[in-house]
């Protein structure tokens, strides 16, 4: 079939999720939370914006990214559980993904890295094995699309074309403005009964799939969430003994909360709502957070 640059003709009926949808913060629990902290500081160039006690907000500017919980003692992430894959930090220009990779490298730290066509991703992984991936999305102008399905690859990133960027020799400051959670990619139990879940009762549109994984968003995003199985078919969770996944949260509008509300409690999903959110386990366990933009 023809490849085009056209993102595809999404659904607007009242099933789906709509294109207003943002990610985060990420709840993770971490077993030394000053370590984690200096981290995520040092290394990811996040800014501490709350910690008391055993419980720390970091971000980029006075953006949330992640709530980190510390659980003295807990085992590292273990990737047979469903749970956190990675979370994604999704930087604004090309020249801040190569000033961060050029810090990343003066620290000593050793990354993966990838080329998925409609993003330039580099891998890493905290103290407790909780996967990050750093990137930065290519104009969708750029991105292919066959029908409905967004054309990702894993190729080798143009490193020096990179790093030729205008800007990107200028000091890396912490994460800048702009910083957003741009994806979060879970393992899961069982593909069949989690596409089911995301596409049919949450609403996503599913925009890619690999072999034991797929890919889905809103709006015509390459993916807001990546769930695969590779590891973690048939596993059970992770004790809270372990570190690891505590909740992704997600911003719709209001009457979008409401409407998901009434198609989770159509499909016979137990729901919690905490005040005005809607708090939710998907078929694997993984707990999501929708609250309303207002």
């Amino acid at each position: 079939m023809t490849q085009s640059s056209a993102q595809p003709s999404l659904s607007a009926s009242s099933g789906r999720l709509p294109r207003q949808l943002d990610l985060g913060p990420v709840d993770l629990s971490v077993r030394d939370l000053s370590r984690s902290v200096a981290f995520y500081r040092e290394v990811l160039g996040m800014a501490v914006l709350e910690q008391a006690g055993e419980h720390a907000v970091l971000g980029a500017g006075t953006q949330p990214l992640l709530q980190l919980t510390g659980r003295p003692g807990a085992h590292p992430s273990q990737p047979r559980s469903p749970g956190l894959y990675h979370f994604a930090v999704l930087l604004p220009t090309r020249s801040a993904l190569a000033r961060w990779v050029q810090h990343a490298a003066a620290t000593g730290l050793r990354v993966g890295q990838s080329d998925h066509l409609v993003s330039e991703a580099f891998y890493l992984s905290d103290p407790d094995g909780h996967g990050i991936e750093v990137y930065r999305d290519r104009p969708r102008s750029e991105w292919q699309w066959n029908l409905d399905q967004v054309r990702m690859a894993s190729d080798p990133i143009d490193i020096p074309g990179l790093l030729a960027e205008p800007g990107a020799q200028m000091p890396f400051e912490g994460l800048p403005e702009g910083t957003v959670m741009g994806h979060v990619h879970l393992r899961v139990t069982d593909l069949a009964a989690t596409e089911t879940f995301y596409r049919e009762v949450l609403g996503f549109d599913v925009v890619a799939r690999w072999p034991g994984a797929l890919f889905v968003s809103v709006g015509g995003y390459h993916h807001h969430f990546g769930l695969n199985a590779w590891e973690s078919q048939g596993g059970r969770p992770a004790g809270e003994d372990t570190a690891r996944l505590e909740a992704v949260h997600l911003t719709l509008p209001d009457a979008a909360v409401e409407a998901l509300a009434a198609r989770l409690q159509a499909a016979g999903v137990t729901v919690n709502r905490p005040g005005a959110a809607l708090e939710v386990r998907d078929p694997s366990g993984n707990r999501l957070i929708f609250a309303g933009a207002s």
